[in-house]
Order: structure tokens, then C-alpha cells, then sequence
């Protein structure tokens, strides 16, 4: 196993417990937008989790990582469906190096012609 994340979990709840004491405000927002749309979620549960997950490797944010397993597990979603969501995630991060790369090569071009 690359990192116990289990015990990460563990980690993550004991530090935002003391972070929401410093800014408790900010906290409660971030949970206001996280929880948006789930009680009417058209895609349910399952699937916002997938989704969670795919979204927190592109974003390279473990902390949503260890969240969003535990939260997709729970969701009923299975390693494969899962290794899916990741697939898609790695699928589209390549495509966006590929587009960004375009757009690279277009500020230096645009950079060039201008001198």
C-alpha cells in the first residue's frame, strides 16, 4: 500500500475539526457546495461519486481521494465501475495536457510575432 489511508481518513477529520474552529465560516461554505444538489440529484448518489473521484485525481487532491472512496463504496459503486471513473479521468486529463499544450504554443507564438 502506497499511503495507510485509513488512518489519512482519520487524519483529515481531526485536522478539519480544528481548522473549522479557525474559520468556521468558511468551512460551512465549502460545505454548503459540496452538499448542492444532492438531496434532488438526478445522477444519485452513486454516480456524484464517481464523478468525486474522477475529479479528485485530475485535481491530484488526496484528501478527496480518501473522502470519495469511502463515500462511493458506500454509494454501492464497485472496484470496477470505479477503475471505469478513473479510466475516464485519465482519458480527459491527457486530453486537456493535449489542448493546453496547443494553447502553450499559441501564447509563444503570439509572444514571437509581437517582438
Amino acid at each position: 500500500m502506497m499511503l495507510d489511508w485509513n488512518e489519512y481518513h482519520k487524519q483529515i477529520g481531526a485536522q478539519l475539526s480544528q481548522f473549522m474552529k479557525l474559520t468556521p465560516d468558511s468551512v460551512r461554505g465549502y460545505q454548503t457546495l459540496s452538499a448542492a444538489n444532492a438531496k434532488d440529484s438526478k445522477l444519485g448518489p452513486k454516480v456524484r461519486e464517481l464523478i468525486s473521484l474522477a475529479v479528485a485525481v485530475t485535481t491530484h487532491c488526496d484528501g478527496c481521494i480518501t473522502i470519495h472512496t469511502d463515500n462511493a463504496l458506500k454509494a454501492g459503486a464497485t472496484r470496477e465501475e470505479i477503475a471505469e471513473a478513473l479510466g475516464v479521468a485519465m482519458a480527459m486529463n491527457a486530453g486537456a495536457t493535449l489542448i493546453y499544450s496547443l494553447r502553450t504554443l499559441d501564447a509563444v507564438d503570439a509572444r514571437l510575432a509581437a517582438k
